[in-house]
């Protein structure tokens, strides 16, 4: 036996003290604790909710744009053939009219997307904390009133379905990425 009088029971160890991974010495115990010390400060970040935002805001903004780009790319009219009406231009000066153009869509698209993503990861990060749980009920409240500000300037009627609509879609992405998969035997 190892000296434990009663079986199951966990052994404590004084703070600085505690058995140290396989491989690792004494003299190692320093920069295990620095490492500790950092994944703290960084898991603490991570869920925080200005973190949360600021990311889901900038990825919706690189999805925005990414999806302009693509469309810009599979418009059928040929931009250098729209561009005839203006005489004098040479190629370069037209490419450069194109790629301005394709630029402010990417700027205006990623902006809406930015803003959404980051309205709705804010508001169900303070929904969550408030309920200190994690389920579907979050992101429904959350695009609820996600979708009623983003539609707040056309009228309480745009506004209550506008939140019904973004409820709705929120509830069926949050069901679906919480759906569970069979288990392989």
């Amino acid at each position: 036996m190892s000296g434990n009088r009663f079986p199951g029971q966990v052994p404590i160890w004084a703070p600085g003290k505690e058995p140290l991974p396989p491989g690792l010495t004494e003299e190692d115990r320093a920069a295990l604790d620095q490492q500790k010390k950092w994944e703290n400060y960084a898991a603490m970040g991570m869920e925080s909710c200005a973190t949360k935002t600021v990311m889901a805001g900038t990825m919706g903004f690189g999805i925005g744009a990414f999806f302009s780009l693509m469309s810009a790319s599979f418009a059928y009219e040929d931009p250098y053939l729209r561009q005839q009406t203006q005489v004098g231009m040479n190629t370069t000066q037209k490419a450069g009219q194109v790629f301005r153009e394709m630029g402010k869509g990417m700027w205006s698209s990623g902006k809406g997307f930015g803003k959404v993503g980051a309205l709705f990861a804010g508001i169900e990060c303070v929904v969550e904390g408030y309920r200190a749980k994690n389920d579907i009920y979050n992101s429904v409240a959350s695009g609820f009133l996600a979708g009623g500000i983003l539609a707040r300037s056309s009228g309480p009627k745009a506004a209550f379905g506008g939140g019904m609509a973004f409820a709705a879609f929120s509830a069926a992405i949050d069901l679906f990425l919480r759906r569970e998969t069979p288990e392989e035997d």
